[in-house]
């Protein structure tokens, strides 16, 4: 500790170290400048016998020794000084006065070469001599009142920020294997992020221009189908990621033990046809209730909030009537979203008189039948012209002609026979298009959350822009199955608006892979929560007239801060994975940018083979089948009508019969009342 007396005898001992310099250096110029100071009269005898004594030390022999040594004493008495710190000095200018006091005070020397008179080579060399010491005296000064500890050399506490990371490539057959490297205090070092079990699900975050697909997810593609995985993939703007999935197909196939087959669905220019309602799926009443709801809620982004409202349930509710009705009638062999359509449309008598003639329906439909004869227009027109108006945006003969068809099943996963099927959307379209593509993604996902089957990969890019209502389940209950999720999202303000609060939470806290690119807001700090915090040095600074005091200290921290995560450039990505009993790993948080090998990628893109067009559609094809659809409905409602008809005629001749008594029961039943 540092008392009062302390500092006055620390300044007594500078001030005199540094009086000693002055004297060397004025006894120095009293003896190389004798000459001078004699024509000047400024000499004395006793002065002149006590400084000869003096120079008899030998420090005078020459010119050097004096200045060296005054240089010497004048360096000790700097190293002692303390002046007020001040973070404004500038280190250049410091420099500047040192090395120009040196220069001058060891250059002056030369002024004992010009050939002139002694007074004036005394002056010049007195006066430069002395320029130089107060130039380094000023320079030694001012780097006294620097501040030793800088605190600007991280500004953004990134090196602080930084932490461990998993280095070790770890695979296994299901793996995704992405190369990276990452910052560890200052330095650049090669990583490894290892999704080792995808089937615990895989979220994958960031903004438009994050890097989602070109980092992320076509090493998805090709990994997992270099490892054999079959396959569904949501295009949202198709084709961008279905060519990389037919590439990687075409390069790997001979992976497979059996040669998966590839399938193509897209509304805008077709390829194949599938009936996500093929009745040999619809085992029961619940698989046409799943599949109604998929459609209005997809038709209907809104009801997803206001799910069990009687608005909401009473469409869904028709819908499933009239999906069963065709599941069952003639055992299934209308049972398409194209039929269910038109059937849809057909006026209430007839309609209603149809779909009671099916036992299993009849509680379905009883509350629309009971309105109807009670000539509740306003409420029945409430409960089912939503359903109509939603399934009308769906009339398209294009749609017509894709969903009717029946070229492949949805059990992506058979053994038997593996498919990749690829479904397209289209942006402009997507309200339309989303709503029948969720269809297929519920319908398919029934059929691959099965036992037994191989293992698969299922890839929804732009997963908001689509409805499954049990994207949790499927999650949650799918490892055990080896089905392999991969969501892609923009951010989670986008799935809660689609999805609604509760759902949108579930689906975030539910996976237990996370990989985020750039993204803002909300998303940023419950990510970075989610990421955890670490230890991280702490450093202060107090500067007073006296001393500076540095303090340091540890404290815990957010590992990636949200304000981080928001600044993220293209190709960077934080994240956390999970592992298995298997395979545990310790360093499960990653902050680093992937690397890709673009100009590979170029090439590699360049020489990608478009998707073969299977069979060139007419639009007298298109017609046909449109018009051919319609007119099924029709006579399917004309004949059901017609053997109505005969039975009630039936009916009601069988009741004649039995309503005339016998004459002889007549006149025993008179004669008995007597």
């Amino acid at each position: 500790m540092q008392t009062g007396e302390d500092l006055q005898g620390l300044r007594k001992i500078i001030d005199f170290t540094r009086l000693i310099s002055i004297f060397i250096l004025a006894i120095h110029f009293y003896i190389a400048c004798y000459i001078a100071f004699e024509q000047w009269h400024w000499t004395a005898t006793i002065t002149t016998r006590i400084i000869t004594n003096i120079a008899k030390t030998g420090l005078f022999s020459n010119i050097w020794k004096p200045k060296l040594a005054a240089l010497l004493f004048l360096l000790i008495s700097l190293i002692g000084a303390k002046g007020r710190k001040e973070e404004k000095i500038d280190k250049r200018a410091i420099a500047a006065y040192i090395i120009s006091g040196l220069l001058l005070y060891f250059i002056s020397i030369l002024c004992f070469y010009i050939q002139t008179s002694a007074a004036i080579i005394t002056t010049l060399y007195i006066g430069i001599t002395a320029i130089g010491y107060l130039l380094i005296l000023t320079g030694g000064t001012l780097l006294s009142r620097l501040i030793k500890i800088s605190l600007q050399n991280d500004v953004f506490n990134t090196e602080n920020e930084t932490f461990p990371q998993e280095e070790r490539l770890l695979e296994n057959e299901y793996s995704i294997n992405l190369p990276a490297v990452y910052n560890l205090k200052g330095k650049l070092r090669k990583s490894w992020i290892n999704f080792i079990n995808p089937f615990r699900g895989l979220l994958v975050i960031g903004t438009p221009g994050a890097g989602k697909s070109y980092f992320v997810i076509r090493h998805i593609i090709e990994q997992h189908i270099k490892k054999g995985f079959s396959m569904f993939l949501y295009d949202f703007k198709f084709d961008d990621l279905s060519v990389l999935v037919y590439n990687a197909l075409l390069k790997y196939q001979h992976h497979y033990k059996v040669k998966p087959t590839f399938w193509v669905i897209d509304f805008d220019k077709i390829q194949h046809r599938g009936n996500p309602l093929y009745p040999e799926s619809m085992e029961d009443i619940t698989d046409a209730s799943e599949s109604s709801r998929t459609i209005m809620l997809g038709l209907n982004r809104d009801w997803i909030k206001k799910q069990g409202d009687f608005f909401v349930e009473s469409p869904i509710n028709f819908l499933t009537a009239i999906i069963w009705y065709l599941r069952k009638y003639k055992d299934g062999r209308y049972c398409t979203v194209p039929h269910v359509i038109e059937l849809a449309q057909i006026d209430y008598d007839p309609l209603f008189a149809v779909l009671q003639e099916e036992e299993e329906i009849k509680v379905l439909i009883n509350p629309f039948v009971s309105a109807f004869r009670n000539k509740a227009k306003e409420q029945l027109e409430g409960q089912i012209a939503s359903a109509k108006i939603g399934l009308a945006r769906l009339s398209s003969p294009k749609l017509y002609y894709v969903l009717s068809g029946n070229d492949f099943t949805l059990d992506i996963n058979n053994p038997l026979a593996p498919k990749i099927v690829c479904v397209g959307n289209n942006p402009q379209k997507s309200q339309v298009y989303g709503a029948v593509l969720s269809l297929y993604i519920s319908r398919m996902i029934k059929l691959a959350n099965c036992k037994g089957q191989m293992k698969s990969s299922l890839i929804f890019d732009e997963f908001p822009t689509i409805y499954f209502n049990n994207m949790d389940s499927l999650i949650a209950t799918a490892r055990s199955n080896k089905v392999a999720t991969t969501l892609a999202v923009q951010d989670y303000s986008q799935l809660k608006k689609d999805y609604g609060h509760d759902q949108a939470e579930v689906i975030m806290n539910i996976v237990g892979n996370v990989i985020s690119g750039q993204v803002n807001g909300d998303t940023a700090k419950q990510l970075s929560e989610r990421f955890g915090k670490i230890v991280q040095d702490r450093q202060s600074i107090s500067i007073n007239s006296e001393d500076t005091s540095t303090s340091r200290s540890t404290q815990l921290d957010y590992a990636i801060p949200a304000s981080k995560i928001a600044s993220l450039s293209s190709g960077q990505f934080a994240g956390m994975v999970a592992d298995d009993p298997d395979n545990k790993i310790a360093l499960k948080v990653f902050h680093n940018e992937i690397q890709n090998d673009h100009e590979a990628l170029k090439k590699a893109d360049s020489r990608n083979k478009p998707i073969p067009t299977v069979k060139n559609v007419t639009d007298e094809e298109i017609m046909e089948n449109y018009k051919r659809i319609k007119n099924e409905i029709e006579d399917l409602i004309n004949c059901e009508l017609t053997l109505l008809k005969a039975k009630d005629i039936l009916e009601e001749a069988e009741q004649g019969s039995e309503a005339e008594p016998p004459e002889n029961e007549s006149s025993n039943g008179h004669a008995i009342s007597m």
